[in-house]
């Protein structure tokens, strides 16, 4: 199974365990990964919070 997939063609990165999608391709090889953090922390806690239900 995929977990990231960089499309530099058109600029994009798409991390398939969260269905997370970002048209900011240059910004986060240059190290700037706060949108791909946030998205796996929001992910996880939903994981967290499903689990306690």
């Amino acid at each position: 199974a995929k977990i990231r997939t960089y499309n530099y063609p058109q600029g994009r990165v798409t991390d398939h365990r969260i269905q997370f999608t970002s048209h900011a391709l240059n910004a986060i090889m240059d190290g700037d990964l706060e949108a791909v953090i946030s998205a796996l922390r929001l992910a996880e806690q939903a994981e967290l919070l499903a689990a306690q239900t």
